[in-house]
């Protein structure tokens, strides 16, 4: 058994991390839950520019816009992972790694050239690791990304395709869904593909009669990059809660491990400094006794 003193310093060094794990927990907590809140708002956005283009397709008017043009044989492309810049997020950056890993050997086998852009320090430490150096990284973006930091990458993407330079953007990120599921995915953010709208617009289409000011061409020219930018930038808030959400389930798994070995300790030390004690006594009569004789 061990001595009481050992046992002692090993749960004082528990009831230390676990602090730090509760800590750790309380404040991605909060962070998800502003996190969250922007995440939604954006959700909403994009729904209603979306639903703006349906608008235009109702309205009699003909959606035909570069950025929506299918391409069947890209040349070049681009796939944008986004991770972490920290860890103790248990598999959120993983499962990341694993799903970016398949989708470069997929594309690098069907077009000839292909640009890896990193965001988050995990994500470009593994690629590193497994010798596959990203070609840009980026380590600015924090808990809390801005439309503006994003919107730098929105504006580079969009004039590479409009000048040739890029056929294809896939984006790696974990898909917020709500507080209890979220889900690493790839998505083809370039071309849009149809942004016409669902099944709400196909109901009402024909019953409604639109006029636009100014011309739905002009209208559809602004929305449609601008739906682009938002979606970029919902999928960058997306991963930013997801990140979140899996270091405050990880933080508070590690805070319950912590209660249940300092519980299993205290036992343990309770054993070993009664038995000590016990000892001593023995000892004690023991030496009573012989002086005694």
């Amino acid at each position: 058994m061990a001595k009481a003193r050992a046992l002692d310093r090993r749960r004082g060094s528990i009831r230390s991390i676990r602090k730090i794990t509760r800590t750790m927990e309380l404040i991605a907590t909060a962070r998800f839950r502003r996190a969250m809140d922007r995440a939604i708002a954006a959700t909403a956005y994009t729904k209603r520019v979306t639903a703006l283009v349906g608008h235009l397709a109702r309205g009699g008017q003909e959606v035909v816009h570069p950025l929506l043009q299918p391409r069947p044989e890209p040349k070049r492309a681009v796939l944008l992972v986004l991770s972490a810049n920290r860890g103790l997020c248990a598999g959120y950056n993983g499962n990341i790694i694993r799903l970016a890993t398949a989708r470069l050997k997929e594309l690098r086998e069907s077009v000839p050239s292909v640009r890896l852009e990193v965001a988050g320090k995990r994500g470009i430490s593994a690629f590193r690791f497994r010798r596959m150096p990203p070609d840009e990284s980026f380590t600015h973006f924090e808990d809390k990304p801005s439309f503006a930091e994003v919107d730098v990458l929105s504006t580079r993407y969009l004039d590479d395709f409009a000048a040739g330079a890029l056929d294809r953007l896939d984006v790696v990120y974990t898909k917020f869904e709500n507080a209890s599921h979220q889900q690493a995915t790839v998505e083809t953010l370039l071309p849009l593909g149809e942004l016409a709208g669902g099944e709400e617009e196909k109901e009402t289409s024909g019953q409604t009669q639109y006029e636009f000011l100014p011309s739905a061409k002009m209208i559809l020219d602004e929305v449609v990059p601008m739906s682009f930018r938002v979606k970029l930038f919902k999928c960058f808030l997306d991963a930013a809660v997801s990140e979140q959400i899996a270091r405050m389930v990880a933080m508070k798994a590690a805070t319950e491990n912590a209660d249940g070995m300092i519980s299993q300790l205290s036992m343990a030390y309770n054993r070993a400094r009664q038995g000590q004690i016990t000892g001593e006594l023995l000892e004690i009569i023991g030496g009573a006794e012989a002086i005694n004789d």
